[in-house]
């Protein structure tokens, strides 16, 4: 009894094993963004789509998971050779997406390797066609023929690619250094040549500069000419004004006269001062005031008498005029 109660024991347990497993088998829960295909007796059934699915258990296989969501992938660099025949290595990124798991499990063993190889194969074909300087400036041309060719040939694979980047450009050593060199070369140059105009810019403006002080200096100068003129001529109108304004006889302007001889004498350079020949009149005006205005009681002088000279003559009742006295050479 004991050992026919221990045998339904075992029996009970693998039934409620196999129950579990059967169970387990038949129902797949599937996560977001995720699908599975499933194979019944070999073939291709269904595709299991995100949620709770069943499936019945020893008859249909279930494969593994498939991620729809867009994937990112990064192939190393791939030797190219350029058409000026410069070999260059390019690494590349590729994002793509899963659209139809059904086709991405059947139509390709494997789809990353696929992609890689076709993004090889593609990047000679459009590298090919340009030398290194085009290679290393035309990345966006690069990254829009490699997203061609690649959607095209993988929209069969269920797959399509969103994006392709350029990640890195190698070139040779001796190109790197050689592109060092151009480019110190460059840099140089355009710095001599903003020098050249900064010092060119310098001059022009100094010059400018000193042009408008030229011509600000030489207004001033007008101006201060034109106002000193001005004055003189005002000076002059009004001193000319007053004299005749107060009727001056010539006995003023003789005396005014003898004040100025002696400043045509005040330069550094006079050695030796001229007489006029008007100044003998001047000393005979100046003498007739002195005589008219000699006291009382006192004959009054003549003007020969006053300026130093022997008296002369006058027949009676003739009116005669003294000329007037020049010095001899002597007395000069």
């Amino acid at each position: 009894m004991t050992d026919i109660a221990l045998a339904l024991l075992v029996v009970v347990i693998a039934g409620v094993l196999v129950l579990g497993i059967t169970v387990m088998r038949s129902m797949w829960i599937i996560p977001q963004a995720r699908a599975r295909n499933v194979e019944r007796l070999g073939r291709y059934h269904r595709t299991l789509q995100p949620g709770i699915s069943f499936v019945v258990p020893f008859v249909d296989r279930v494969k593994p998971l498939i991620d729809l969501r867009e994937q990112v992938v990064s192939f190393k660099g791939q030797p190219v050779i350029t058409e000026d025949n410069v070999v260059v290595h390019i690494d590349t990124v590729l994002f793509f997406q899963v659209t139809d798991p059904r086709a991405a499990d059947y139509e390709i063993v494997d789809y990353i390797k696929a992609i890689e190889q076709l993004t090889a194969t593609t990047l000679r074909n459009v590298i090919g066609t340009l030398d290194l300087e085009e290679t290393l400036t035309s990345r966006d041309r690069i990254n829009t023929a490699l997203r061609g060719v690649l959607d095209d040939a993988s929209g069969k694979w269920g797959i399509r690619v969103t994006r392709v980047e350029i990640k890195a450009i190698e070139p040779p050593v001796t190109i790197k250094d050689a592109m060092e060199k151009q480019m110190r070369a460059e840099r140089e140059r355009r710095a001599t040549i903003l020098t050249a105009e900064g010092i060119r810019q310098s001059k022009i403006l100094t010059a400018e500069g000193e042009k408008q002080a030229a011509i600000l200096k030489a207004e001033g100068a007008k101006r201060s000419a034109v106002l000193e003129a001005e004055g003189q001529a005002i000076a002059v109108e009004r001193v000319f004004r007053s004299v005749h304004d107060n009727d001056a006889d010539p006995k003023l302007l003789a005396y005014q006269y003898l004040q100025m001889l002696p400043k045509l004498a005040q330069g550094e350079g006079s050695t030796f001062f001229v007489v006029p020949s008007e100044m003998t009149a001047a000393l005979q005006s100046f003498a007739k005031a002195f005589a008219g205005a000699a006291p009382a009681g006192q004959p009054a002088r003549t003007p020969a008498a006053t300026a130093g000279l022997p008296p002369q003559p006058e027949p009676d009742g003739v009116e005669t005029h003294t000329p007037p006295y020049e010095l001899a050479p002597g007395q000069r």
